[in-house]
């Protein structure tokens, strides 16, 4: 291992303020050291840091492992039997781009980081609807409301700032914004210099001009399109031939919008899908290429992940109608709320509900629907309910704020038209489409593949793994201690000059059932730990008649 040392005019740090205190007020001198004296995670300490030089995570959204292949995704294929293929990788339940993004960056689940679906119900931002998570406005207000904590924990583009480096983030999507949301306001040369790009913004503002620039004068393309190519190639000549530029960064990170926007339009297996894998393993190979151009390669651990798998919708449910069959006011949105209304928050393969004033017999009244129809998969109940599990049970938050229920839709593992298995109830999208949120297999198991100097070669990984367990390897890489326990581990079964004994795997079945009316519900949950990780591989439920 290397380490580095920040070298000080003077042995301590009281020595450090008595040196400052002689420099003339204002002066640079005096401003730099002041800087580095208010960043702990920096002075005083030697850092130890793998071999790579730069980390560069790469997302491609929705993407599912089982289209890796050289047909396909030829770049990635490449990485992943020259690196090391994470093939029992696992995202974050709910299994969709924010909580994942926000996993991703942080390496904490939804009940730590207190990011728990793409959209949920705030009253404090909005008593009458839910909120979309990662738009501009929910980010500030919530950092406004929670004293800068909207995200509970650090990114890892927020740690490797404290230590003294500059990132970029580069979305198309607006999932950016987890990793980084800080206004450029801070003294450091470290944060100043930063950006972030979301779905053509940026922060700082003044950081756009150039991109756009760059991309032949021509504004971000925005509304998306099936495929998303446009918009994904411009957000990665804004960063590999903007951001870049000057140097590649400790830390970078690209988020590509496809192949889940086109899957969400047009299915998984479409030709249009595959056309957008196509699409975005190019991109990936052009930004390989400007690594190579750049001389950086061979110092570059690069990481590619996706957020979530995806299923395809072989029916629709409609929730809150189905509440309001059984005399219960359920709304996606309610202009004028009661105590005992429902607000139903839908999550295309999942759904959170929020019952207005937590009046329990309509909580109770709710789960007897969701265990009596045909479209529920897993019940998460706050309260302890028969036939559910506890919100505790995926990692939620129980608290204040926590949702009554939260429900995984029910999956199969049929085909759709196109050979593609796994199919899905969805609360939203039309048959022929594509979705996901769920529990489903074929959602929760995701892609991560890892290679370059830090990373054996040619290595098929069969340990399981999640996203929660990125940002802990990317902080492990550049000698970067987290501030706080994250949830997930280093993944040293994938590092070289890692010779440790396979971990330890521990699986657990939860279950849950119940007898409403005739019918038997019944719901089950697969869980793998491993060094103290946790990760939720499939769960699904349904009723039968009891006389079965």
């Amino acid at each position: 291992m290397n380490s580095r040392k920040i070298m000080m005019p003077c042995r301590s740090r009281t020595g450090l303020l008595k040196f400052l205190s002689r420099q003339p007020c204002g002066s640079r001198v005096r401003s730099l050291w002041l800087a580095m004296l208010l960043m702990p995670s920096m002075v005083g300490q030697n850092l130890q840091a793998g071999k790579a030089e730069h980390v560069v995570m790469v997302v491609m959204d929705g993407m599912r492992p089982d289209f890796v292949t050289p047909q396909f995704a030829p770049n990635l294929y490449s990485l992943a039997t020259n690196g090391v293929f994470f093939r029992r990788n696992h995202c974050v339940f709910v299994s969709s781009t924010i909580v994942n993004g926000t996993a991703l960056a942080t390496g904490a689940l939804p009940k730590k980081n207190g990011i728990i679906a793409n959209s949920d119900f705030r009253p404090e931002l909005n008593s009458q609807t839910s909120v979309a998570s990662e738009i501009l406005d929910t980010v500030r207000r919530g950092d406004l409301l929670k004293g800068g904590n909207y995200i509970s924990v650090d990114t890892v583009a927020e740690l490797i700032q404290d230590a003294g480096f500059h990132t970029y983030i580069a979305g198309t999507k607006g999932v950016a914004l987890m990793h980084d949301r800080k206004a450029r306001l801070m003294d450091t040369p470290a944060h100043q210099n930063s950006v972030t790009l979301f779905r053509g913004l940026t922060l700082p503002r003044s950081a756009l001009q150039p991109l756009q620039k760059l991309n032949d004068d021509k504004p971000f393309p925005d509304p998306f399109t099936n495929p998303n190519l446009p918009s994904d190639a411009w957000t990665t000549k804004a960063l590999t031939g903007g951001l870049w530029k000057n140097g590649v960064p400790k830390y970078s990170v690209l988020w590509l919008s496809d192949p889940d926007v086109t899957q969400h339009a047009k299915s998984v297996g479409a030709p249009e899908s595959l056309i957008a894998i196509e699409n975005s393993d190019k991109l990936l190979g052009d930004l390989i290429q400007d690594l190579k151009d750049k001389g950086v390669y061979d110092k570059t651990d690069l990481m590619v992940v996706s957020d979530h798998g995806c299923s395809s919708v072989f029916k629709g449910a409609d929730i809150a109608a189905a509440l309001k069959k059984a005399k219960i006011e359920a709304h996606s949105k309610l202009e004028n709320p009661e105590p005992g209304d429902v607000i139903v928050v839908t999550l295309g393969g999942a759904a959170l509900l929020y019952v207005v004033d937590r009046k329990e017999d309509i909580i109770r009244k709710t789960a007897e629907v969701l265990q009596s129809g045909d479209f529920a998969g897993v019940i998460f109940s706050r309260l302890v309910i028969e036939g559910t599990l506890p919100l505790s049970a995926v990692n939620y938050p129980d608290g204040p704020g926590a949702p009554d229920f939260v429900v995984s839709m029910r999956w199969l593992e049929d085909r759709n038209e196109f050979g593609a298995a796994g199919l899905l109830i969805g609360t939203g999208g039309a048959k022929g489409t594509g979705t996901h949120g769920s529990l489903s297999p074929f959602e929760m198991n995701n892609t991560l593949v890892a290679a370059g100097p830090d990373f054996k070669r040619g290595l098929l990984s069969e340990i399981p793994s999640g996203n929660i367990d990125v940002a802990p390897t990317i902080l492990h890489i550049l000698g970067i201690k987290p501030k706080s326990d994250l949830d997930g581990r280093i993944l040293f079964e994938g590092l070289v000059d890692e010779n440790r004994p396979a971990p330890q795997i521990r699986q657990r079945m939860l279950e849950a059932r119940r007898q409403v009316g005739y019918m038997r519900w019944k719901q089950y949950l697969k869980v793998l730990e491993v060094e103290g990780s946790t990760y939720y591989t499939e769960g699904n439920g349904g009723t039968s008649n009891s006389s079965n």
